[in-house]
């Protein structure tokens, strides 16, 4: 299968191309076409009719067009360049590039279809609540002004969970071109998503869609007057002080009991267990870390029992709930990483007293990390608030007072407290971008509340706007 450029929504086959294989047989996948730098600048100095071919469609009948395009994206077979590509197919390609398990790809192309078809709902929590018919014109008497921040949104996105694209998809209900670099292991689902979109009525236009390397990365980043960057920490902290680009790094998401509820910890440990396995431990809001006051080791132990049960499983075995590393000296480096750090003096791998000191683990062909629990004493130990891509919780005890002040930035915070004064210390803390009070998985996602950054105003900005009497 031939996954091409879309220049403008047409597609542009490449003399530069990058093969893309199944991770366990070595099987060819695609055939993907490259941009090169000098392209991708070359086609965003004419950015602006993309922009304008939005703008002949009000917000209504877009977000129309994207319930259409939620549910061809889901259920209907979709052209790539001449060869159509089922459902099933998207299925099993995007499980064998990238180790996700068959189910867990289900389970994310659920996510994003649900996203498209309450476009309605997902933007009400983006502006909350704003009549979006004010960005359908700039009409005598209207005291209410948004002004765009840029003529398109770009967004270099990752390979390691294709739900992350939902997070891009509301740019086309806001009147706002997409310019996609893909990552090299995913290319399907943005590919899938812009085609989804264009057989529901959406201009091709919209949608340009540029693998590419690095340098043609940090030209969209450059070129685009508004972005989302997905990656790890090297990835995303040479654009930290930029503030046209939205960074969707790691997130440390974290799980902390307050004193009242420390001892009764075996009452949350399932909200634990889901907020660290779900998704395969790949997303930003897995919880990497369970901060308490006391208790900690209890915790910990107890933690591990539950995930040391979890094994690697084939990729179509619909019990899998954990992924394949598509790199397996990945898998090895980060092992060692962990182990290096753990001779470090106080934090122990719990997991390893019960399942032994074989984290890495393969099967049929395929490498995977197995579930880690670390019980850190110290919250300044190395790998107190580490964060990997497959379920690493560090169990971290600390004292109540100093909490909030070490924790550091957090992006999915489950508080399980009922003091009073606790919340409000937590509602007033600048490290947390999203707050769960109460048994609440970190992973649960409330769609009209956006989870990280705020897309719309990321976007737009509102302008004074006064008429003349008469005017």
């Amino acid at each position: 299968m031939h996954i091409p450029i879309l220049r403008y929504g047409k597609p542009y086959r490449s003399l530069n191309t990058a093969e893309v294989t199944h991770i366990q047989t070595g099987e060819p996948m695609a055939c993907v076409s490259q941009a090169n730098r000098g392209l991708v600048a070359k086609d965003l100095q004419e950015i602006a009719p993309a922009r304008e071919s939005l703008e002949r469609f009000n917000v209504s009948e877009l977000v129309e067009i994207c319930r259409k395009a939620g549910d061809l994206f889901m259920s209907e077979s979709l052209d790539y360049d001449g060869e159509a590509q089922s459902p099933e197919e998207y299925v099993g390609q995007l499980s064998g590039t990238t180790g996700m398990p068959e189910s867990l790809c289900r389970e994310n192309m659920g996510k994003i279809h649900l996203v498209c078809v309450e476009m309605a709902e997902i933007l009400g929590g983006l502006t909350r609540g704003l009549d979006l018919s004010v960005l359908d014109g700039q009409g005598r008497g209207q005291k209410l002004s948004y002004l765009r921040q840029t003529d398109a949104l770009g967004a270099v996105l990752p390979s390691n969970s294709p739900g992350v694209h939902s997070l891009w998809v509301p740019a086309i209900p806001l009147k706002v071109p997409l310019v996609l670099k893909p990552g090299g292991e995913e290319p399907w689902t943005p590919f899938r998503i812009a085609r989804a979109f264009v057989e529901a009525g959406c201009p091709p236009e919209a949608f340009c869609y540029y693998p590419t390397d690095h340098s043609g990365a940090a030209e969209i980043l450059m070129r685009c007057g508004r972005s989302l960057l997905f990656g790890g920490g090297a990835t995303v902290v040479a654009w930290e002080t930029d503030p046209k680009v939205q960074l969707h790094g790691p997130g440390r998401s974290k799980v902390i009991f307050g004193e009242d509820q420390a001892a009764s910890w075996d009452d949350h440990l399932e909200v634990i267990v889901t907020s660290a396995v779900h998704n395969g431990g790949r997303s930003c809001i897995n919880v990497s870390g369970v901060w308490t006051p006391r208790s900690g080791r209890e915790i910990g132990e107890g933690l591990a029992a539950r995930l040391a049960q979890i094994t690697p499983r084939g990729l179509d075995d619909p019990e899998a709930q954990i992924a394949a590393f598509t790199r397996p000296a990945l898998a090895e480096q980060l092992s060692a990483m962990i182990d290096s750090q753990l001779k470090v003096p106080g934090a122990v791998d719990l997991t390893a007293e019960i399942r032994g000191t074989d984290r890495v683990a393969e099967l049929d062909g395929l490498t995977f990390l197995n579930p880690t629990v670390i019980y850190c004493e110290d919250s300044d130990h190395p790998l107190a608030n580490k964060e990997f891509l497959f379920p690493f919780v560090s169990v971290v005890e600390i004292r109540r007072e100093d909490l909030l002040e070490k924790i550091g930035p957090t992006l999915a915070l489950t508080a399980l407290t009922e003091d009073a004064g606790f919340i409000e210390e937590l509602l007033s803390s600048p490290n947390v971008e999203r707050l769960n009070v109460g048994p609440i998985p970190t992973m649960k996602i409330s769609w009209d509340q956006p989870h990280e950054g705020n897309l719309f105003e990321h976007l737009y900005r509102q302008r004074a706007l006064q008429w003349a009497q008469g005017a």
